[in-house]
């Protein structure tokens, strides 16, 4: 199912309670935006997870849906509330909330991307950023409740597999430590947006897969996770963060030549995630 803000990958058979999404993957850029800008097109790309739709295209395969973006992350950001408004880039603004997200640029619609690069030249009218909400952020997160409302159905439980990539510059406080660099960081807000089980799993498998994981530093979750994530109702939301640096050129932002090999490695890791939701049999018709 393809809408003008999102991708939808239906499973031929739902035979799992894990949905996977990408919000921050998209990369229709309009001219319109792009006029908009005055980044040239490569570094208005620099906060996208570049290719992570790619990485999880085999969910569908599992019995597990796929839930990908198609609005940029510069253009509005799908993990923040749609309250984030940044007064410093949305003219008109008749209430600020004090955020240090919001503070730092990268509200809902986000005024820098990656190291602080201005995206826009002066403000954007406060209607202009709510047509963004009205046609990006909305349909994005209709879409992603209605599919763990699909789950807990079906199987009385949901687990969200929010998916990202983060720069390989982002855990080198964690090295500097003396702890091994991390290929993946988990984050489930401290263990307030999933059980301590799921987290456990999900770990346990990409251990398993040959990756080196953290918890909750630097990422600990954003708003998907927080919105989402309610375990003690039988709803987990866990945020999965991948090192851009092993699958693809950051600078360039293109794919390693080694691409289909941890493409194949993340195909067998959405497997054994899918297994978790089988662990809940489906409920029967009524």
């Amino acid at each position: 199912m393809t809408n003008a803000a999102f991708d939808l990958f239906l499973p031929e058979i739902l035979t799992t309670s894990v949905v996977f999404a990408s919000p921050h993957s998209g990369r229709d850029y309009s001219d319109s935006f792009l006029n908009e800008s005055i980044l040239d097109r490569r570094t208005i790309r620099s906060s996208e997870d570049a290719f992570v739709g790619e990485l999880f295209a085999s969910a569908p395969g599992h019995g597990a849906p796929l839930l990908v973006a198609r609005a940029p992350r510069a253009y509005v950001d799908l993990n923040r509330s749609p309250d984030e408004l940044d007064p410093a880039v949305v003219d008109g603004l008749s209430r600020v909330s004090h955020n240090p997200r919001v503070a730092s640029g990268l509200g809902v619609i986000p005024r820098v991307v990656a190291n602080g690069r201005a995206i826009y030249r002066g403000k954007l009218p406060l209607a202009e950023a709510r047509q963004r909400l009205e046609d990006s952020w909305h349909p994005y997160h209709d879409c992603l409740a209605e599919l763990l409302a699909g789950a807990r159905r079906s199987f009385g439980e949901a687990i969200l597999i929010d998916c990202h990539s983060m720069p390989r510059e982002a855990v080198t406080c964690i090295s500097r430590s003396g702890a091994r660099r991390p290929d993946v960081v988990l984050g489930d807000r401290f263990g307030a947006s999933a059980g301590v089980a799921v987290t456990d799993r999900i770990e346990e498998i990409l251990k398993a897969a040959g990756l080196t994981v953290a918890r909750n530093t630097p990422f600990a979750g954003a708003f998907v996770t927080q919105h989402y994530g309610r375990p003690l109702r039988g709803q987990h939301a866990v945020q999965l963060e991948i090192d851009r640096s092993l699958y693809m050129d950051e600078a360039r932002i293109e794919p390693r030549s080694d691409f289909a090999e941890f493409q194949a490695l993340i195909a067998g890791v959405a497997a054994e995630l899918a297994e978790i939701g089988r662990a809940a049999r489906p409920l029967a018709a009524e």
